[in-house]
């Protein structure tokens, strides 16, 4: 997932190279909504590996 939230960043800086400043905003949102997901999974595995031992 994290994959996922770098690329559209990756798309979201090239197009803002180029001049479009929809697709930008577009992927910068999706990107930003995935690393926030990514956060959020990787904080409950985390708590949920200290809460087995």
């Amino acid at each position: 997932m994290l994959r996922y939230a770098l690329i559209f960043f990756i798309i979201a800086i090239i197009a803002a190279i180029f001049g479009f400043g929809g697709i930008a905003a577009g992927a910068v949102s999706i990107a930003r909504v995935l690393f926030f997901i990514f956060v959020v999974l990787f904080l409950i595995s985390l708590i949920s590996g200290l809460l087995k031992r």
